[in-house]
């Protein structure tokens, strides 16, 4: 792993493989390190060049020292559809990653992005055209306010969970990723991976910033249908917590857009889906070719 200055703050990133660029952003207070090792080999062997990296106020990039909403006042906001207050949106964000492509010297990529991660990557794609060879977007939504929300058995669920310590954090992912996981879910490996993500850093205050980033941030539908990347849309059918409808108003945004619906996927990436999934990223940038 390696640090750089980009678009005013510090990233931290890593780099994997040798061929094309694909610049994958992760989603809402998770590390780089959520982005499975094994997935990330399967990727470079289809012959791209990974590169995975914090966002701000996740892992080892920059913090900032803004005081950001409790999780009920997010809930609470999301519930009455009034945005919180933020000093950063996910315009911000997005210039953070295309900052990174800067750094490393990369003038294009093919971006893929998960949750949070997507709506990062639609933005790159929106404001810097000419950054993006393909975009991806992976279980995320338009911002629109009315697909792709929380199903309403989830909010109060999520709601309990309150700000973590470091004493809860752990098994507060487990269970709450068993909460928006699909069938594949395996809770010992999601206990391992909180564990080496809590050893490596521990931010609580940093997803309830990115959490007021996204829900501050406009609606992207009327831009999305300016996107000229070619673009792959993918999203579970049993996803609780950015419904199917957010994948399908995605698709019906960007012109041309091709969407790939898993039924036994969730808020997840499932172990049984990887090998067809590289397969859809590696046919998508070929036609991007």
């Amino acid at each position: 792993m390696a640090s750089t200055m980009a678009n005013g703050i510090t990233i931290e990133y890593e780099v994997d493989g040798d061929g094309e660029p694909m610049l994958l952003v992760m989603g809402l207070g998770e590390q780089l390190t959520t982005w499975p090792d094994a997935l990330v080999a399967k990727l470079v062997d289809s012959g791209f060049r990974v590169i995975r990296f914090d966002n701000r106020d996740i892992g080892l990039s920059s913090q900032t020292d803004w005081d950001p909403p409790s999780a009920a006042r997010s809930v609470a906001a999301t519930i009455a559809r009034r945005p919180p207050k933020a000093a950063y949106d996910l315009g911000d964000m997005a210039a953070d990653a295309v900052g990174l492509l800067d750094a490393l010297s990369v003038e294009s990529a093919h971006v893929v992005g998960v949750s949070m991660g997507g709506m990062i990557a639609q933005m790159i794609a929106i404001d810097h055209p000419q950054r993006v060879r393909s975009l991806t977007s992976i279980m995320s939504n338009t911002g629109d306010r009315t697909h792709g929300r929380v199903a309403p058995r989830l909010l109060p669920k999520l709601a309990r969970f309150g700000t973590p310590t470091r004493e809860t954090v752990v098994e507060r992912a487990v269970a709450i990723n068993a909460l928006i996981s699909g069938p594949g879910y395996d809770p010992d490996e999601r206990r391992a991976l909180a564990e080496r993500n809590l050893a490596r850093s521990f931010r609580p205050d940093g997803v309830a910033r990115q959490t007021a980033a996204v829900m501050s941030s406009p609606d992207r539908t009327e831009a999305l249908g300016r996107v000229v990347a070619p673009t792959l849309v993918v999203h579970g059918l049993l996803d609780p917590l950015v419904k199917p409808s957010g994948g399908i108003a995605t698709a019906r945004a960007v012109p041309g857009s091709r969407l790939v619906m898993y039924p036994d996927m969730a808020h997840d990436l499932p172990r049984s889906r990887w090998d067809e999934l590289v397969a859809e990223l590696r046919r998508h940038a070929d036609r991007a070719a």
